[in-house]
């Protein structure tokens, strides 16, 4: 059976992901063929929205096939690598520039390259299982598919938490981080997804939906905005030191385990863009890093340490932000070959 089943059901094009083993992770063949399906249906005048959900309970979808770029940059096979960004990166592109509804059911796991795929869209559907994150630090990258983008416009400096530790949204937090719309309990899902394909147009959930509570997000954001500013990881795992508050202890944990390089490229990623960034800004950004993440950066030995061997024990090259030679994060944030690679008509 496919692993992604693109179809038409009356006027609306219908995405399944079906890989939910693996919690619905994205290979290089399902992004290729949902591109080709939302090509196709862009120019259909008989399609009049796209709608994207997944099978299984625990993950919509929880990131890309990292392991199979991780082996191809073992074998220094580079430029394939680059080119696998540049291609994933113009589907998140065409995503955010859809010209029809393009809406997103989101249950469990949305994660990195999951994120990239529904996020940007123009209607974003959370539950109760949903959990969401950006954990790209923990691997040695940095959140890119468009993530950016989302970090860059989150209310004060919570894109700064969010991209740097990986903290895991709920459907509270998604909402008022900016990367959800709408939360609708998930046993109204089949009810709210037949109302949507027998009446057409996405005004059909709103009879669905429902409060999500209050976010922990935005209880700490004012915290998260003194912690955050002038972000430096040592200084901040020093101040962390013996501090036992929940967000202290998710703030601690992730500067302990993830690469201080990709946190303090992060930070740096965010403050150039700014909130008023466009979304082929934010994904030229991201590109400039992870197409060196391989060679100059840490992502081979944070993926090695996470998803191959799972010793979760990852043997960073820099230790501490004091370790990073002066000018090595401008080095892999400044500008590339591909500047213009991922504008899209209109933006």
């Amino acid at each position: 059976m496919s692993q992604i089943d693109c179809r038409i059901e009356n006027t609306t094009g219908r995405v399944t992901l079906r890989r939910p083993e693996a919690l619905n992770a994205l290979t290089h063949d399902m992004c290729e063929q949902l591109e080709a399906a939302l090509l196709a249906w862009k120019d259909d005048d008989s399609v009049t929205q796209v709608v994207i959900d997944a099978e299984g309970e625990k993950a919509f979808c929880a990131g890309g096939d990292i392991a199979k770029l991780y082996h191809k940059g073992v074998a220094g096979e580079f430029d394939a690598v680059q080119a696998f960004w540049r291609e994933e990166y113009r589907l998140n592109s065409l995503i955010n520039h859809y010209p029809k509804p393009y809406i997103a059911f989101l249950q469990g796991y949305v994660m990195g390259g999951g994120v990239g795929i529904s996020c940007h869209g123009s209607h974003r559907i959370v539950c109760e299982t949903t959990k969401m994150a950006m954990p790209e630090c923990a691997i040695g990258l940095v959140p890119d598919v468009g993530g950016s983008y989302l970090l860059a416009r989150a209310p004060g400096l919570t894109g700064q938490f969010l991209g740097i530790t990986g903290y895991r949204m709920t459907a509270a937090d998604a909402l008022w981080a900016g990367f959800a719309d709408l939360y609708i309990p998930q046993d109204s899902w089949a009810e709210a997804m037949t109302a949507l394909i027998d009446t057409g147009p996405p005004e059909a959930l709103e009879a669905f939906t429902q409060q999500a509570g209050e976010s922990q997000l935005a209880c700490w954001q004012a915290d998260i905005d003194t912690l955050f500013t002038a972000f430096n990881p040592d200084r901040l795992t020093a101040k962390m030191n013996g501090r036992t508050d929940e967000l202290d202890v998710q703030i601690g944990k992730a500067l302990g385990q993830n690469a201080p390089l990709s946190m303090m490229a992060v930070d740096a990623m965010l403050v150039r863009l700014g909130q008023d960034c466009s979304f082929a800004q934010a994904l030229e950004m991201e590109y400039r890093f992870t197409s060196r993440a391989m060679q100059k950066a840490e992502f081979l030995e944070g993926t090695r340490a996470m998803l191959i061997d799972k010793d979760r024990q990852p043997d960073w090259r820099y230790k501490q932000a004091s370790d990073i030679p002066a000018g090595l994060v401008d080095e892999l944030l400044a500008p590339t070959p591909y500047t213009d690679a991922f504008l899209e008509t209109g933006e």
